[in-house]
This record gives C-alpha cells, sequence and structure tokens, in this order.
C-alpha cells in the first residue's frame, strides 16, 4: 500500500473506532482522519488511544462540524468550545491537523459569514496553535449547505484566508471546476489535505460518491496536478452514499485503497 493513501472514518461510523483502526492497520494503510472522538461518545478517545498504541498507523487529521449551534449567525460560542474539544482530541492522538466544515450561515449574505466565522474561531487557531494543531476548511457540496458555505474552491481559499487557517481540498466537491490547476497553484501555500473520491454520472443522492476508477473524475490528472503544485500530504479516501453501502463498506475502502495506492504508484508520488 502506498504511504500516502489515507482512509476516512465517515464511511465506517457503523463500526467501532477501534475496529476502523484495525481495518487500516490490516490493509496496510498507514494513515487515517478520525471523526472528533468526543462527539462518538463516551470512552472513544481513550480506545483510539489504545488502539493507535501498537503502531502501524496513526490518526493524521480530525474532522469537525463547526458552528451547527445552531449556525454561524446565531452561534454565542458554543462552536468554539467544542472546536476547542476536537483541537485537545487531536493533540491527544498525535494528528496534526483537523478539518472543518463551517456550519450554515444563517441569513449572513457570504462575506458577512466569513467574517463572523473569522471573529469565532480566532480563539481556536491560538488554542490550535499552542497544540501544534493546523486548522483547516474543506470544500463541500451545495446540498450540504445547511452546515457549510464554501461551495467552490475559491470561495474555500477566500474563507481559508479570511479566517486564517488552512484548506483542505475535496475533489469529489470540485474536480468539475473550471482552471482547476491554477486554483491548484493559489491554494497549495494554504493546502493540509486532499480527499479523493469518484462520481458516476447520473446519481443524484448526496453523498453519492464512488470508489475510484467506478467513476469519471480524472483523478490520475488531477492528482498529478497537485503533485505538480507541490503537495507533499497524504490522499484521504472520503467515501459513503449508496454505491459505498451497496458493496459493503469494508470491501469499498479495500479497493478504493488498492486503486489510489496504483494511481500514486504510477505517478511516483
Amino acid at each position: 500500500m502506498h504511504k500516502r493513501v489515507c482512509l476516512h472514518q465517515v464511511g465506517f461510523l457503523e463500526e467501532s473506532t477501534k475496529a476502523f483502526i484495525a481495518f487500516c492497520r490490516e490493509i496496510g494503510v498507514a494513515h487515517m482522519t478520525l471523526a472528533n472522538p468526543h462527539m462518538l461518545g463516551p470512552g472513544v478517545l481513550a480506545e483510539a488511544s489504545a488502539a493507535l498504541a501498537s503502531g502501524g498507523t496513526s490518526a493524521t487529521n480530525l474532522t469537525q462540524v463547526f458552528a451547527r449551534y445552531p449556525d454561524v449567525e446565531r452561534d454565542s460560542g458554543e462552536a468554539a468550545l467544542r472546536l476547542n474539544e476536537a483541537i485537545d482530541a487531536a493533540a491527544a492522538l498525535g494528528a496534526p491537523s483537523l478539518y472543518i466544515v463551517s456550519g450554515g450561515r444563517g441569513s449572513l449574505d457570504w462575506e458577512p459569514a466569513a467574517e463572523r466565522l473569522a471573529a469565532l474561531i480566532a480563539p481556536c487557531r491560538t488554542h490550535a496553535a499552542a497544540q501544534n494543531v493546523m486548522l483547516l476548511v474543506e470544500t463541500a457540496n451545495l446540498l450540504n449547505a445547511d452546515i457549510h458555505f464554501a461551495h467552490t474552491l475559491d470561495d474555500t481559499i477566500r474563507l481559508a484566508e479570511i479566517a486564517q487557517i488552512g484548506v483542505c481540498i475535496d475533489l469529489g466537491a470540485c474536480w468539475f471546476e473550471g482552471d482547476l490547476k491554477a486554483k491548484f497553484a493559489r491554494a497549495m501555500p494554504l493546502t493540509g489535505l486532499v480527499q479523493v473520491s469518484d462520481y458516476v454520472l447520473g446519481d443524484r443522492s448526496t453523498p453519492c460518491r464512488a470508489v475510484p476508477g467506478d467513476g469519471v473524475v480524472p483523478l490520475e490528472r488531477l492528482i498529478g496536478d497537485l503533485l505538480e503544485t507541490g503537495y507533499r500530504g497524504v490522499f484521504d479516501l472520503e467515501l459513503v452514499g449508496p454505491r459505498i453501502t451497496a458493496e459493503g463498506h469494508r470491501n469499498a475502502f479495500r479497493r478504493a485503497a488498492e486503486n489510489l495506492s496504483e494511481i500514486l504508484l504510477r505517478l511516483g508520488a
């Protein structure tokens, strides 16, 4: 398995964190993205720490939805408290980065919402820096507008710049945009994570992700462009949706990891 392949726990939530970690180790994946353990129930952080102790794989990223209390406009500080908990969990697990989904923007236009998020997240930036955890914000599909407001790579870069945090490039949410290579170059100084999935034409559900190689996304070209623009991090397989469920998440993740590994080997990553 290529050393830069990473698996995302979001597609494995019907099993325990301990089982997910064991699966990554079993198939030879060295990196994983974990959900914030504090969101998964009491004892999960300790369980994850114990499961990671024997080595073979590591938590490279955590993920946390930010202002869902109820949204960026009306949040009164709960988002920062929860994010600081997630930062503490990332530090405890040795994860160097944590990416957020912004939270919905309420009745705010885009620019005021971005400024509001920057104000809400400011104390978390300080806390993350003290813990050596890099904060990122991802690109997410427009159908997630209830929990996010950066739906293009351009807007994700702008939001990261305004909030003074990093970028998570989700290829599943931006592969169809124009001039992507130039956007990758602009994003690269801020980019801490790249997420990978495929899309099959005609799928209408959300999420509707597919195993790399099963759809139309030109992943080898896009990953090659990211490597050429200087990306040095892992490639995170975030797989969820009807196709993953129908195949079975364990088989889908194994096949996805093997396919992505082959792409990275061909590209000399």
